[in-house]
């Protein structure tokens, strides 16, 4: 049985050819930051949740996220989603998203790495307050380093 049977051919071939990595979200911020002259791995595979950005330096893991897939607004988008098609499939999919994706965090925070999301409207939107945030988390790991 197929969970998405009322999906439309169109609709089939629009969502196959969205991508999981290197999205334009993904690969705009760190050419920011490859600009500011921070060095990072992409999809790092040796963490949980293969983070898009990592600056291994610093341990800080750095995902770019979609509004749609990764639940922005999620009570507000969950009703929404309840009156269009194939409403329990969507409603499933992205609370299972949500719920991965706080597993990941936690995860990753127990593991002495920094977690930072960004929604890909603030990439797009403002990418260097997004830039800043980075640089502000590195500056508070850099000091909390020098107390100890």
């Amino acid at each position: 049985m197929r969970i998405y049977e009322n999906v439309t051919e169109k609709r089939r071939k629009t969502m196959s050819h969205i991508r999981g990595k290197d999205t334009s979200i993904e690969v705009a911020l760190r050419k920011s930051l490859w600009r500011k002259g921070y060095r990072y791995r992409k999809n790092y595979k040796a963490l949980p949740g293969s983070p898009d950005i990592c600056l291994t330096k610093y341990k800080i893991a750095i995902f770019c996220d979609s509004e749609f897939f990764h639940g922005k607004d999620w009570e507000i988008l969950k009703p929404k989603l309840a009156k269009g098609n194939n409403a329990a499939y969507w409603t499933k999919k992205i609370q299972d998203n949500i719920n991965r994706d706080m597993e990941i965090d936690k995860k990753l925070i127990y593991m002495g790495w920094t977690v930072i999301h960004f929604w890909g409207k603030d990439i797009t939107k403002n990418i260097d307050s997004c830039i800043s945030v980075i640089e502000e988390t590195i500056f508070d790991l850099q000091m909390s380093s020098v107390k100890e």
